[in-house]
């Protein structure tokens, strides 16, 4: 999994390539901890190129998205592949986490 983070005037713009799965799901925590923090709590999540996610990756981004509602911002997860959509939709993510 390949994490890219910028800013962006008042957003963070994220970009993730690859797989989440229990052999990377920490890394990817690691990665994603800045952004649980601080003043910019909009993030905008571009998963064009996320091609799998396991339960600790849905857990990760349930936390991201507990941390950026508690800062009163606004994560969007886009451009997702229909297959890893489908895993959002059949575990009841897309009804919490803004997916377009």
């Amino acid at each position: 999994m390949i994490v890219t983070i910028n800013k962006q005037n008042e957003k963070t713009l994220v970009s993730l390539d690859g797989r989440i799965d229990s052999t990377n799901a920490e890394q990817f925590q690691q990665d994603i901890a800045p952004l649980m923090e601080g003043d910019n709590p909009d993030i905008d999540i571009n998963c064009v190129d996320m091609t799998y996610t396991s339960s600790q990756g849905l857990r990760l981004f349930l936390l991201l998205q507990r941390s950026v509602m508690a800062r009163k911002g606004k994560m969007v997860l886009r451009n997702m592949n229909p297959r890893v959509k489908e895993v959002f939709d059949i575990t009841g993510f897309s009804n919490i986490i803004t997916i377009i």
